[in-house]
């Protein structure tokens, strides 16, 4: 079986993501091909856009929100993310024992004698009217019947977990500030969530597995699992089996594969690239060593901001006082400095937009981290 290294990962992985070469995808397209993006930070599926679409316009984006085509919805990992609306219908049921559980092993004590099926008609009947509501607008409406559980607890566990919601606009929007609140995805986008399958087939998970692998392969399920929080797709990895190719990385693992999907050369040249907090490209993986160093793994999950230098994380970026300021985690080769600042002035650029504010790029001196 053909062994694939970190860099024949890596280059894989950034030619699914759309970071070896920026795409001529729309913004819809992408959001699809990508299995949605990380959004629980409003502004960052903007970024991280940017950096994999040739001609990104942030207003697209916003009028997808508004337009009902995309939403912010807890799915994947029980985290917000901006999903086409197609996917969140065809995808919710499938995640729902995941989110129940992952919000149960928070609160367990809190919820401990709590029908959560009643619980979840409660929530229901109190977005029944379809006018958008906070956490707190919700908690309040149902927490006269459980009276000793902690309101956000029970506003929680309806809007993450047992009824299908949405975040709606203004929140998410370019540039704007605002709260969540939240309405049934079933109110907002006019259609229902697609039921469960009930005859062992899980036609879902497995359009999971192939969309998982179209996007983040060649991986292992326990990539799979990383990314989406599932633990019940070996039914469908073991469906899909006869269709997909194998491969192993240097650790032994099997990796599988679609078998026209893009592998290119490990040699080929990786572009700078400035990734936005939390990305999937990072998250969407069990093993990360194929683009972040396990000495900087932390980064991934604290909301580092990180730039790939030669396809892996070498530093972070963060903007403040009108300045993308990028500070390096090992020390770059006057090459790699000009090639960050390069990328970072054209960042600058689309983050000045038409505001009338200019912003400029900072390269701190030496690394922030042992390497």
């Amino acid at each position: 079986m053909t062994v694939l290294d970190s860099r024949a990962l890596n280059r894989a992985a950034l030619a699914r993501q759309l970071l070896l070469d920026r795409s001529d995808m729309t913004v819809l397209e992408a959001v699809a091909h990508l299995g949605g993006l990380q959004a629980q930070e409003p502004q960052e599926p903007f970024h991280g856009l940017w950096s994999r679409l040739r001609a990104f316009d942030p207003a697209t984006l916003s009028e997808l929100l508004t337009g009902r085509q995309v939403v912010r919805t807890h799915l994947m990992r029980r985290t917000v993310h901006l999903v086409t609306a197609d996917d969140a219908l065809a995808w919710r049921s499938r995640h729902d024992a995941m989110l129940r559980q992952k919000v149960l092993g928070v609160y367990r004590r809190e919820l401990d004698g709590v029908d959560l099926d009643e619980l979840a008609a409660a929530g229901r009947a109190a977005m029944a009217d379809g006018e958008p509501r906070t956490l707190a607008e919700l908690a309040r409406a149902v927490a006269g019947r459980w009276p000793a559980v902690p309101p956000r607890v029970l506003g929680e566990m309806l809007v993450t977990a047992l009824v299908p919601t949405v975040q709606l606009p203004p929140r998410g929007l370019w540039r704007a500030r605002a709260g969540v609140r939240n309405a049934r995805l079933s109110s907002w986008l006019g259609r229902e969530v697609a039921p469960p399958s009930t005859d062992g087939s899980d036609p879902v998970g497995q359009a999971l597995v192939r969309r998982y692998l179209a996007a983040f392969g060649p991986a292992a399920s326990a990539d799979l699992r990383a990314w989406c929080g599932l633990a019940g797709l070996p039914a469908a990895v073991a469906a899909l089996r006869g269709e997909l190719v194998a491969f192993r990385d240097e650790r032994g693992r099997e990796l599988l594969d679609l078998p026209d999907a893009p592998r290119p050369d490990p040699g080929t040249p990786a572009p700078v690239r400035f990734l936005p907090a939390f990305d999937n490209a990072i998250l969407g993986y069990h093993d990360r060593g194929r683009i972040i160093d396990d000495a900087h793994r932390g980064l991934s999950v604290a909301g580092a901001r990180v730039v790939l230098v030669d396809g892996r994380v070498a530093a972070t970026w963060d903007v403040a006082a009108a300045t993308v300021t990028v500070t390096p985690l090992r020390r770059f080769s006057r090459a790699d400095r000009d090639a960050v600042a390069e990328e970072g002035e054209a960042l600058a650029a689309f983050l000045s937009g038409s505001d009338g504010e200019s912003h400029r790029v900072r390269i701190a001196d030496g690394p922030a981290a042992t390497p």
